[in-house]
């Protein structure tokens, strides 16, 4: 299959529409990363999502929609506190979870009986959905497992010769995926989460539960409510560990364990910025110990730089879970594969 590269014009965003509407998969732009869409109400075109990704079939995928009035025809009914996150959140980097409508196929909610819907900021994206004429299912445009892409030439890295096009946005603006609240349980649930904080929501709900498995593994047994909960995710193809503690911790650690136990392995650090100056490694950054919103950006293109480095052990310095560094270490946590340790303090 030729993979199209379409620009942001209104010529190609037709053409993307129509691809769309058709059946095909376009990878298209948002504000969060890079999605890789079908119609979300043709079962048949969702399907193809899966096969182009290699993703399990048990995962959900996120409805996207381009006008809020499309909400109502995809859920049994819209609860005052969904209104409500709505006017503070829409559009933006935030997924809500309802009870699904009987419009929505099995292949889209992973015979759930929920369904995840966001509504983009990003004009472009709601220029694709509107050329396209149906709501589109759009989980992140990578290969399962590999980094989220955040520009096209990343997305096209993945999925050339896979599906019909991609369409070049840009840059996204956050560079992790959407905030996930369910509010299909008894109290709202954070599932994954984004650049929309628990913080922000609880000022919206109140009440907020944070899923166990938010800052840590899925249960065994336990079906994923939400995209990014079950599997390892966004790894690159070295293998990753999280070092907890300070900068002087963490420079021990690794001149202990690289020097002790690398076994002539191309051993990288993934650290913030202005470190790699006292770091006895190859160094790549992801952002600033104190900006989360500039790691959160630089995280998996970070990621996908260590791919093109080489690297073949990362150590990775550990963010803050506080606000959007909660999602930057959710992210961190499943490249990883859940693999942390804590440096020592002498």
């Amino acid at each position: 299959m030729e993979t199209l590269l379409l620009q942001n014009t209104k010529k190609d965003i037709l053409r993307a529409g129509e691809i769309l509407h058709s059946g095909g998969l376009v990878a298209i732009p948002t504000e969060t990363v890079y999605g890789l869409a079908a119609n979300a109400l043709d079962g048949a075109a969702v399907a193809k999502i899966f096969t182009a990704k290699g993703r399990p079939q048990d995962n959900p995928l996120i409805v996207h929609i381009s006008h809020i009035e499309q909400w109502s025809r995809l859920v049994e009914s819209i609860p005052e506190n969904a209104k409500a996150l709505a006017q503070a959140f829409w559009p933006g980097p935030l997924t809500i979870i309802l009870p699904k409508s009987g419009i929505i196929p099995d292949e889209v909610s992973a015979g759930l009986d929920t369904v995840a819907v966001r509504f983009p900021s990003m004009r472009t994206t709601r220029r694709i959905i509107d050329a396209a004429g149906v709501p589109l299912a759009a989980p992140s445009a990578n290969l399962s497992g590999s980094p989220s892409p955040t520009c096209a030439r990343h997305t096209m890295d993945d999925m050339r010769g896979r599906i019909d096009a991609v369409l070049d946005g840009g840059e996204c603006n956050f560079g992790v995926e959407s905030t996930v609240v369910t509010l299909a349980t008894p109290v709202p649930r954070l599932l994954r989460p984004g650049a929309v904080t628990p913080e922000e929501l609880r000022e919206v709900l109140g009440e907020l539960e944070i899923d166990d498995a938010v800052l840590g593994q899925l249960k065994e047994g336990v079906q994923a409510a939400s995209p990014g909960m079950k599997y390892k995710h966004y790894s690159p193809k070295a293998e990753v560990t999280i070092v907890k503690g300070s900068l002087d911790g963490f420079v021990r650690h690794v001149t202990r364990e690289t020097s002790e136990n690398d076994g002539g392995k191309n051993a990288f650090a993934l650290c913030f910025d202005g470190e790699e100056c006292v770091i006895p490694l190859h160094c790549v950054t992801y952002g600033k110990q104190d900006d989360s919103l500039t790691q959160s950006h630089r995280l998996f293109t970070a990621l996908r730089e260590l791919d093109e480095q080489g690297a073949e052990r990362v150590y990775a310095r550990c963010p803050s879970t506080e606000g959007v560094g909660m999602a930057v270490y959710n992210r961190l946590l499943r490249a990883a594969g859940f693999s942390v340790v804590t440096a020592s303090n002498e």
